[in-house]
Formats: structure tokens, C-alpha cells, sequence
């Protein structure tokens, strides 16, 4: 089976820093990768690479088994490559229902459609109630949910979560954890760079481990995670 995308030996350097150093990954239609790794290991990298933001110097991104290595983000995002990144960047002086319009006009609807669809992305992520406020003053919270749906907005086939758990409390990352859940319910492929590990365990169905921009082991969840160069590593407890 064709995977959905893949990556073959990604390579980015700057300077003498491989920040992404020879990185293969796959993801089938319908799965969910986790990618954990220490602050600096090369995983937003990896997803700007993956995303099209930056160029890489060596190795490959495939879509559907077609090389898109040269696609630009533009091109990557209309063909359903989605993301959001670990700071959300808004449209802070538009409304949260127009920073959806934009990201859903863009996507390739047009008119009623991306009307429609806003609507129902407001309702599954709950922001329906905050839909005519300035996308500028929401809370962390709702924040995150704006960045993942106005990543939904462009009609994703693989969204790509950069650490979107990262500064909620437990039980606003609960929340989160069942919109994600329910995002891959729905047939959305997910990788998602994450430091909390609790939440990936939540959803993923593989765990990648990332460390000087090199993946260090893959394979399910609790048993990469325990395994001991991750504990050592990672964790920095002794094997």
C-alpha cells in the first residue's frame, strides 16, 4: 500500500548543524504518528520541512507516492497538507469566523461552501461561541483550537500538530485531546510533535523518537517510550 506521506532521508543543515540529518517516516491514510524529542532535536524542522516552508538539501517528500519536493507550502497545503505551529498565529486583528473564511477560501471551496464548512468547524471545536470575536483577544485555549481550525478550514488529508498541548491545564489538554480524537475519526491522518506525552498516548498509534535531527527508534507508543536509550535520552535517566 502507497503510503499517504512519507519522507526519504530528509536532510536539512545550517552551517555545520544537521538540524534534520537523514529522516525517514511514513503515514498510512486514517494513522497517527507521535514525534517526541528533547528542545533543539530538529521536530519543527522536520515539520518545515514536510510543510514545504523551507527547502530541503538532500532526501525526498512523497504525497500519494508523487515526489513533491519542490512543491511550494502554498501548492503542499491546497494538495492537503495541513499544520499548525507552537505559537498559534492568527489573523489577531480578524474574527475567529473570518480567520476560518480566509484559511477555508484559500483551502479551494469558494461561496456557501466555505461558509458552510466554517460553521461546522466552529461547532467540532467548540468556538462557536466566540465566533464574531477578534481572533486577537482569545485565551490560550481558545487559541489552540483556532490554530487547529483554521488548519481544518483548508480541507487537510494530514494535519500536522506542532506541540498544540503545550501550556494548557490538564483539563483544557482532556479537551483537546478528545477534539483530536475526534479530528482522526474522521479520517484525518495525524502527525503531532508533542511534549506532552500523556496526550500522544491519547491518540497516537506509532511513536518516533527524534534526537540531534536524527530518528532515533519508531514502533508502538508505550513500548518505544520505555525502551532505554529513550528513557536515557529523553528522559535522561540511566539504562
Amino acid at each position: 500500500m502507497t503510503a499517504l506521506l512519507e519522507t526519504q532521508g530528509l536532510t536539512k543543515s545550517f552551517g555545520a548543524v544537521r538540524a534534520v540529518d537523514d529522516v525517514t517516516l511514513s503515514l498510512n491514510a486514517g494513522d497517527a504518528l507521535g514525534i517526541i524529542g528533547p528542545n533543539g532535536a530538529g521536530k519543527s524542522s522536520l515539520f518545515n520541512l514536510i510543510a514545504g516552508v523551507m527547502p530541503a538539501n538532500e532526501g525526498k517528500v512523497l504525497w500519494q507516492g508523487q515526489d513533491i519536493t519542490r512543491m511550494t507550502a502554498a501548492e503542499r497545503c491546497c494538495a492537503g497538507i495541513g499544520r499548525t505551529y507552537q505559537i498559534p498565529k492568527p489573523f489577531n486583528g480578524l474574527t475567529v469566523y473570518e480567520n476560518l473564511l480566509v484559511a477555508a477560501e484559500f483551502g479551494g471551496g469558494g461561496g456557501s461552501e466555505s461558509k458552510a464548512l466554517c460553521t461546522t468547524i466552529l461547532d467540532q471545536l467548540e468556538l462557536a461561541h466566540v465566533a464574531d470575536a477578534q481572533a486577537g483577544g482569545l485565551r490560550l485555549l481558545e487559541r489552540k483550537r483556532l490554530e487547529m481550525a483554521r488548519a481544518l478550514a483548508t480541507r487537510p488529508k494530514v494535519l500536522l500538530l506542532d506541540e498544540i498541548a503545550g501550556g494548557l491545564t490538564d483539563l483544557e489538554c482532556d479537551s483537546l485531546i478528545a477534539a483530536i480524537k475526534d479530528i482522526k475519526a474522521q479520517g484525518v491522518s495525524i502527525i503531532w510533535i508533542e511534549h506532552v506525552v500523556h496526550a500522544l498516548f491519547a491518540v497516537v498509534d506509532r511513536l518516533a523518537v527524534i534526537n540531534f535531527g536524527a530518528k532515533m527508534v519508531e514502533g508502538p507508543p508505550q513500548e518505544t517510550f520505555q525502551s532505554p536509550d529513550v528513557q536515557s535520552i529523553y528522559l535522561g535517566i540511566e539504562a
